[in-house]
């Protein structure tokens, strides 16, 4: 069975091309699923009109799809609450500079 860690790992290794941080520091994922070997991820983009939206939610599909164990991946892209930069992990703020 796939762990949350395993989840987190590959989360981070997806980026938001025109931020240098990764979608979980951002504070872009919302909320995770496990379902045997199905995983769903409801998460959000800096903005509504994220012209990455297809690129950042097929990255994040991929990274899950290559965790041993996940058959299959879904994303679902919501906007409410909308992001926020409060969202975004210590670590994230401090690499943007961010107090």
């Amino acid at each position: 069975m796939v762990t949350m860690e395993e989840i987190v790992k590959a989360l981070k290794e997806c980026y938001d091309p025109e931020i240098p941080v990764n979608v979980w520091d951002l504070g872009l994922i919302y909320d995770v699923s496990v379902d045997g070997d199905n995983v769903h991820v409801k998460m959000t983009l800096t903005a509504p009109g994220c012209p990455m939206h297809s690129f950042i939610s097929n990255e994040v599909k991929e990274k899950l799809r290559g965790i041993s164990g996940v058959k299959e991946a879904t994303v679902e892209v919501v906007w409410d609450p909308p992001w926020s930069p409060d969202k975004m992990s210590p670590q994230a703020k401090s690499q943007l500079g961010i107090p």
